[in-house]
């Protein structure tokens, strides 16, 4: 079998990890592989040297303009120049046009900002890192912007979120074009997942603060995550924090983006994962330590956050770590 075309490209202030993550994985699978699987080339305007958001210089192995096709992926990295990238119409039209000659395109990041600009993202849904959701979605108001998976693929198009979540879209690529045996091989190598379910939360409850300035949202976040097993309503979080249900439940919506309800449910299932994943307390344990109950009430929350029942989660972090 040939070995796939892949093309990265990169420009002025990209994100170095979020072209490492890529060309490491593929990298790893050519040389895991029973003979090479793919040609990974980092492409850049004119074939000139980019300076990386972190300072670094990265030497580009073809000019984008020179590039054709067909390819196997077109891969899109972001980065702090993602905006300047989308404004340059020479950028734009090249991706536009590579897009055209490749099975499989894909953005890493804030490199969907890139691929909006070309009008590949209209009418699709698409992720990009957490924070640059709005932005993209303020510019975009065609694109239907979901801030909170590690990735989404929607025909031929496959959008990652933050930095390392293109370790787990590579993996995937990986896995659908060689096999889980070679992609599980690969994320030994690199010491992670495979794969952390592509519908995952960017962010995890117990990483993302409120405004320090709420002493009050803080103050009630921290007791949340310190007792999950406890009585968390509404009604019991107000009256510890001396305020109204309604008032609490607006500064939630002000600070954190959702109610305090959903935020206890988010943060129960948060936990639960973690415990699913580096414990071997029974589905009841679990459930009775992150404050659902029962098993059920576990299982129920769990699909509604990952889109899979925690013992398919348990077995799939399980046969990973192995």
């Amino acid at each position: 079998m040939p070995e796939r075309r892949v093309v990265v490209v990169g420009y002025d202030a990209a994100e170095l990890l979020d072209i490492a993550c890529v060309t490491s994985s593929l990298e790893s699978a050519n040389w895991h592989g029973a003979a090479p699987c793919y040609q990974v080339r980092l492409v850049t305007p004119g074939g000139h040297p980019i300076t990386c958001g972190t300072g670094l210089t990265l030497m580009a192995q073809e000019a984008l303009e020179r590039v054709t096709g067909p390819l196997d992926t077109l891969i899109v990295s972001g980065g702090v120049g993602h905006v300047a990238a989308a404004g340059n119409r020479s950028i734009v039209g090249h991706v536009r046009r590579l897009a055209r000659e490749s099975r499989r395109i894909a953005s890493v990041c804030t490199g969907a900002t890139i691929l909006a600009a070309t009008g590949l993202l209209d009418g699709r849904r698409a992720t990009t890192h957490w924070r640059s959701a709005r932005f993209l979605a303020a510019g975009h108001p065609e694109i239907t912007v979901d801030p909170d998976p590690i990735f989404i693929r929607d025909g031929n198009i496959s959008t990652a979120a933050g930095v390392t979540s293109a370790l787990d879209l590579t993996l995937a690529f990986i896995e659908e074009d060689h096999g889980a045996e070679l992609a599980r091989r690969v994320a030994r190598q690199l010491v992670t997942y495979l794969q952390r379910p592509g519908n995952q939360a960017q962010m995890s409850m117990f990483t993302t603060t409120p405004p320090p300035e709420n002493g009050l949202v803080r103050r009630v976040v921290d007791h949340v995550t310190c007792h999950l097993s406890d009585d968390l309503t509404t009604a019991t979080l107000a009256a510890g924090a001396g305020v109204s249900e309604r008032h609490l439940t607006r500064l939630f919506v002000k600070h954190l983006g959702r109610t305090p309800g959903r935020f206890v449910r988010q943060a129960r299932t948060e936990a639960a994962a973690h415990l699913l994943a580096s414990t071997t307390l029974p589905m009841s344990g679990v459930a009775v330590r992150c404050g659902f109950g029962t098993a059920e009430t576990l299982r129920q929350a769990f699909v509604d956050r990952y889109g899979m029942p925690p013992s398919r989660y348990r077995a799939t972090t399980a046969h990973a770590a192995r």
